[in-house]
């Protein structure tokens, strides 16, 4: 028996097991790879707003932010230095989604908010897209992609809403004219 392995041994060579494990990890990374992949069919989840209603309302980067889950460039979106008063509101359905108290400069690029404008309107579910194990927010009226939320954000909530500026659309806050001085 132990010339048999010793015989087996003297056979397998270091060059002769690299390669094997090479020809075998190819395949298995390619698989991989395609299970990674976001399923970028637009998203059906409101059947009153057909896709050709939303190509003709939206640009061509909101619509595949929002219904084929893409991501704008960071550093590009026009809110990710937006400082005004107002509320944010989804770009598909106008729902509101996220205030100006809630936002702040994160750094990462996109806007940054601590909390949605309330618990039911933004959604959750698991993105396991591009290797990475994250938390998708969806738009709870329309399923419209907005972005991930991340545990690192500020307090009150530790929470980073990370928003792609094409899921959203802002409405500033109107001053009181009552308020106004004379």
């Amino acid at each position: 028996m132990k010339r048999t392995i010793s015989k087996l041994f003297s056979v397998i060579s270091v060059p002769f097991v690299a390669k094997a494990v090479l020809i075998l990890s190819i395949p298995l990374c390619l698989f991989l790879y395609v299970l990674a992949m976001p399923n970028r069919a637009p998203m059906s989840n409101n059947p009153e707003k057909p896709t050709d209603d939303l190509r003709a309302r939206l640009t061509p980067e909101q619509f595949y932010v929002t219904q084929q889950k893409g991501t704008e460039a960071p550093f590009t979106g026009i809110y990710n230095k937006h400082h005004e008063k107002g509320t944010y509101h989804c770009i598909v359905c106008g729902a509101e989604l996220f205030t100006s108290e809630s936002k702040f400069d994160s750094g990462c690029g996109w806007p940054s908010f601590y909390a949605a404008a309330n618990d039911e309107i933004v959604d959750t579910q698991v993105d396991t897209s591009h290797g990475m194990v994250r938390e998708e927010i969806i738009c709870s009226q329309c399923g419209a992609h907005l972005g991930h939320v991340f545990p690192d954000g500020p307090r009150p909530t530790g929470l980073r809403y990370c928003v792609n500026s094409a899921s959203l659309k802002f409405d500033p806050e109107v001053e009181d004219e009552s308020d106004a001085a004379p």
